[in-house]
């Protein structure tokens, strides 16, 4: 009978008709789906609870609590990025950088845009001594837009480079530190002794390479000048020209020593006058020189001359604060303050930290009867002056001099 063929089946047999077995596949379908909704739901609420429940605890500085709540998070949603992120910070802030490095690890697996995990894995790895270190700090470096984890990456970097013997990348990275934040102290420190590591590895090659140079020469007389020993720095500036007659900035650097060794003396003054010469021929930029000309004309009470050197030195560059002071400083004996004012903020400008150009401009603003003005410019000189005599004493205990020279007040002249 056809009622009994294993193949076949009644209609009646399901009271839905025959498309009710589908229906019921859809029926169950869709709780199945509701179900798993409600779950995710519920495990999303939970999630939420107990990250907010870890920001309470880190706030109230109970970090194993919050370490907990994270933990849970991982558990309800083990590729939660935040959770790992947070337990790698927690980790890296006790210095347990192995936890550290491989909950970072996880969560910048889970999400590659999370830049300040990248950095502080960085971090962690070069203390763990990974190579890998290297190139997580790298990326991260120049992505980081927070200013205080940038400078901290900024440093491990630069000394990881250090370590691997990479002078010119150390000092790369440096540069940028003292850019971000040019008053950081470790960072003044780090930069200082990165230049003088480097200055000291040229110096040395130079020495290995060429110890007979007027380049060697020029060097050893630049170190002297520094050390205060002009009489020897001139013999060897001299030297670096009988190799040399013709070499870049020698000439203007003897005229200063030679000016420097004694201000007033005229054969001394003559002999400088020379070497200024001397470099506006040798040299493409004569505005040095021509300050330096100007300088020994005033000193000779020439100033007309000296008006006209200070005038050319300026016109060849706009920017040159010797030349803006020596304009000012003519000006002021001309009784034309108002007119020394515009060289004078100009300096300021250029050079802010130029003491003589503050004590100027109060001077001007004094005669001007702009008092407040006045106070202001003598209270920002006075300030500077004291912290370059600060900073004399603290080279006059390196036993180096200071190229910065301070400004005294001439009685004569006080506002």
């Amino acid at each position: 009978m056809s009622d009994s063929h294993p193949s076949k089946f009644h209609e009646s047999a399901f009271p839905f008709g025959a498309s009710a077995p589908l229906a019921v596949l859809l029926t169950l379908f869709a709780a199945v789906t509701a179900m798993a909704a409600q779950t995710a739901t519920s495990h999303a609420a939970e999630i939420h609870d107990h990250l907010r429940k870890a920001a309470e605890y880190l706030k109230a500085k109970d970090p194993d609590s919050a370490v907990k709540e994270f933990e849970a998070v991982v558990a309800l949603d083990p590729k939660n990025a935040e959770a790992y992120a947070n337990l790698g910070v927690v980790a890296f802030f006790r210095r347990d950088y192995r936890n550290a490095s491989q909950y970072l690890r996880r969560a910048v697996a889970i999400d590659p845009s999370l830049v300040k995990s990248q950095a502080l894995l960085g971090i962690s790895e070069r203390r763990l001594g990974d190579p890998s270190a290297r190139a997580l700090l790298e990326q991260s470096f120049s992505k980081l837009k927070d200013k205080s984890l940038r400078l901290q990456v900024g440093l491990e970097l630069a000394a990881l480079y250090d370590q691997l013997g990479e002078p010119g990348a150390t000092a790369t990275v440096m540069r940028t530190l003292v850019d971000l934040d040019p008053d950081n102290v470790d960072v003044l420190f780090t930069a200082q002794r990165v230049y003088t590591e480097l200055a000291d590895d040229t110096l040395n090659k130079l020495a290995i390479l060429a110890p007979g140079s007027a380049r060697m020469q020029q060097v050893i007389a630049e170190r002297l000048v520094n050390g205060g020993d002009l009489p020897h720095a001139i013999e060897h500036y001299k030297k670096a020209l009988q190799i040399d007659p013709h070499l870049p900035g020698v000439h203007f650097e003897l005229g200063e020593a030679i000016l420097q060794s004694s201000l007033h003396d005229p054969a001394t003054q003559a002999e400088a006058e020379k070497e200024f010469e001397a470099a506006e021929a040798v040299d493409g930029d004569a505005a040095k020189a021509e300050c330096g000309l100007g300088g020994i004309a005033l000193s000779q009470s020439d100033l007309d001359r000296a008006f006209t050197h200070y005038q050319r030195a300026h016109k060849l560059n706009p920017n040159e604060v010797e030349a803006q002071l020596g304009l000012a400083r003519l000006l002021m004996m001309q009784q034309k303050p108002q007119e020394a004012i515009k060289y004078l903020q100009a300096a300021i400008q250029i050079d802010p930290l130029n003491n003589e150009a503050h004590y100027r401009l109060a001077s001007a603003y004094k005669r001007l009867q702009m008092d407040d003005q006045a106070q202001k410019e003598m209270k920002l000189f006075q300030e500077i002056k004291k912290a370059k005599d600060q900073v004399a004493d603290l080279y006059h205990q390196m036993n180096i001099k200071p190229k910065v020279q301070d400004y005294e007040l001439p009685d004569s002249d006080r506002p």
